[in-house]
C-alpha cells in the first residue's frame, strides 16, 4: 500500500537563496517565479517553485523532468544559477546550489498527514497547514523541508544522507496505520 503513496521524485535543481526585496525582485525575473512575502508559503510556476524558509531565505526548486540523470540535472542547475547571478549583478545576495545535497520525496493519500505526524511535531491539519504551506522542520531526528502541494499530498526535501532513515520511518509508521502488508 505504501508504494502507491510514497515515492522519490525525479532529480532536479535546488538552491538556497538569501536576499532582500531588491535582490528577490531581480532574481524572480530570472527564475520566473515570484518570491512569497508571506511566511511559510510557496509559489509555483510551471516546474519551478520558491519556498519561504525564513526572513530573506528561500528554497528554489526546479523539477528536471528527467529521472536520475545527473548530467542533465547539473546542466540545468548551472544554467539557472548563471541566469540568476546575471540578473542580480552587484546586488548583495547569496545563491548556493544544493542540488547534490537533497532529494525530494512525495507522500500522498488520505493518511499522508497522519503518517507524517507520526514523527513530525507540527499540526498538519488542512486548516493549520494549508495547501501551499512550507516550513523547515524535523521528521524524528532528520531535518526536512515540508511542503503541502495538495490537500492530501506533501513533498519532503531531505538530505541524501537521511533518505534511508526517513524512508524506513515512513514505512514503519504506515504499517501501524495501514496494518501489515
Amino acid at each position: 500500500m505504501l508504494e502507491e503513496c510514497f515515492s522519490v521524485l525525479p532529480r532536479g535543481s535546488r538552491f538556497i537563496f538569501h536576499g532582500d526585496a531588491k535582490a528577490r525582485a531581480a532574481a524572480s525575473t530570472a527564475w520566473g517565479v515570484a518570491f512569497a512575502e508571506q511566511a511559510c508559503r510557496a509559489i509555483v510556476a510551471g516546474e519551478r517553485a520558491t519556498l519561504w524558509l525564513g526572513p530573506d531565505e528561500y528554497l528554489l526548486l526546479e523539477s528536471s523532468g528527467v529521472a536520475n540523470l545527473a548530467a542533465a540535472s547539473a546542466a540545468a542547475s548551472a544554467g539557472a544559477a548563471n541566469a540568476i547571478e546575471q540578473a542580480l549583478g552587484e546586488l548583495p545576495h547569496a545563491l548556493v546550489d544544493i542540488s547534490h545535497r537533497q532529494i525530494a520525496m512525495q507522500l500522498r493519500g488520505p493518511h499522508a498527514a497522519e503518517i507524517l505526524n507520526g514523527a513530525c511535531p507540527l499540526d498538519l491539519g488542512i486548516e493549520e497547514f494549508p495547501v501551499g504551506a512550507c516550513t523547515r522542520t524535523v521528521f524524528a531526528k532528520a531535518e526536512i523541508v515540508l511542503w503541502r502541494t495538495a490537500p492530501d499530498t506533501f513533498q519532503l526535501e531531505v538530505w541524501r544522507s537521511f533518505a534511508a532513515y526517513v524512508t524506513g520511518l515512513v514505512r514503519e509508521i504506515a504499517v501501524e496505520i495501514y496494518g501489515a502488508g
